[in-house]
């Protein structure tokens, strides 16, 4: 009995461990442990926050005199000072289960700086991260001493006010200048690669980006000002870097049934329409051939062939069409010759008519003849059959149906 109590008690605890994981998944961004500095400035950047926050004192009117002097009074009381901490290290983001576990920790620190008069006390970052906790450094310093960074530029700034001495703020770090991307040099009194000198005096340096056709130096702006161009341009002694047209030049995408799109020093493989096999542009009129299941239709459109499959078509059910009616006359024939005839006769010209349409309209389905087509077979009417008078009275095909 007490060996499965033994067994039964870990077996408890693994399953509330498990419900709490559940309800607060871990969260590295919430987790993360910054360092000594980093952290210590978190927690004075939310207790900031919260000063800035309960710094109005609400009001519901009455006395002002008595209203001005309670509301000093709030200013300093232990009242805000619980408001603040209340939602201290709430929504820091990075780090905030570390901020709260150090607002435990320094929680007395805190309350000994709060006590402090407003009109002397330090910056609460200087008073508990620098000198109390001696986390971090004062502004351009730096190391485990906050020795002040050495390294000054132009006018005397620390990097020449174009970077900052690594370590500045914080108890590490070795105090020479890491630069903006823009800048280069010991003391960022330089322009970097792939930037130019735009304005420099005694006191100041700035630097801007070479054109985007450059290849590292330049000397202004431009394309022209390149000493070297970057791949996908070529240098023009007139105009400077002037971008190639892969499209032009070469079958970059060939064979994949894409076809190629420029772009600035570059270009890209785009998909042809689902009707085309191989094109030279978007859309179903620009392909070179038609995919399975498509074929050309008006001006070279690749379209839905509707037939596709089919055993009997309209190509070639009128072929049968043909033959019944051939058949018929000849039976017709053995029986009387000159009904045959007439019959035979109205047989060619419906044959003749029907196939002076297929050779002038391309077939999809769609029987209706174009105005174009109409005319043509009403003049075949007049032509062939005299006596029929004028076909102007033909009514169209809608009309007839």
């Amino acid at each position: 009995m007490v060996g499965c109590t033994n067994i039964m008690v870990p077996a408890a605890l693994l399953a509330l461990l498990a419900t709490a994981m559940a309800l607060d998944p871990p969260n590295p961004k919430k987790d993360a442990a910054l360092p000594p500095c980093g952290a210590c400035t978190n927690l004075v950047s939310s207790f900031e926050a919260g000063m800035e926050r309960t710094k109005r004192y609400k009001t519901d009117g009455g006395d002002t005199a008595w209203e001005e002097k309670k509301k000093q009074s709030y200013a300093t009381s232990e009242v805000r000072l619980a408001e603040i901490t209340e939602e201290l290290c709430r929504g820091v983001g990075r780090g905030e289960t570390q901020c709260h576990q150090n607002a435990g920790d320094w929680e007395e620190t805190l309350e000994e700086w709060w006590g402090l008069a407003p009109e002397t006390r330090s910056p609460l970052r200087e008073w508990l991260c620098v000198e109390k906790l001696e986390m971090c450094c004062p502004q351009d310093h730096y190391g485990p001493k906050c020795q002040p960074c050495a390294v000054l530029g132009l006018g005397d700034k620390v990097c020449g006010g174009n970077g900052k001495c690594k370590g500045s703020g914080t108890r590490k770090g070795n105090g020479k200048c890491s630069c903006n991307k823009e800048y280069g040099g010991e003391k960022c009194d330089q322009c970097s690669g792939n930037h130019y000198e735009s304005f420099r005096d005694e006191t100041k340096l700035l630097c801007s980006p070479c054109h985007k056709a450059c290849e590292g130096h330049c000397t202004g702006s431009g394309p022209k000002s390149c000493a070297k161009c970057k791949a996908g341009f070529n240098m023009n002694t007139e105009h400077g870097c002037l971008d190639i047209d892969e499209c032009q030049v070469g079958k970059e995408c060939e064979g994949q049934n894409k076809f190629c799109v420029n772009t600035e020093g570059s270009f890209k493989c785009m998909a042809c329409d689902k009707a085309c096999n191989g094109c030279e542009s978007d859309g179903p009129d620009n392909c070179f051939e038609c995919a399975k299941g498509f074929k050309k239709g008006k001006n070279d459109v690749c379209v839905q062939d509707k037939n596709a499959g089919r055993v009997f078509t309209i190509d070639n059910t009128r072929y049968f069409t043909y033959a019944g009616l051939v058949i018929a006359t000849c039976i017709i024939f053995h029986k009387n010759w000159v009904v045959a005839s007439l019959v035979g006769g109205f047989v060619a010209i419906y044959i003749s008519c029907t196939e002076l349409y297929l050779a002038n309209n391309t077939m999809n389905g769609d029987l209706q003849p174009t105005p174009g087509t109409l005319d043509a077979i009403q003049q075949q009417f007049a032509q062939g059959m005299p006596g029929m008078g004028d076909m102007g009275d033909i009514p169209p095909p809608e009309d007839m149906m």
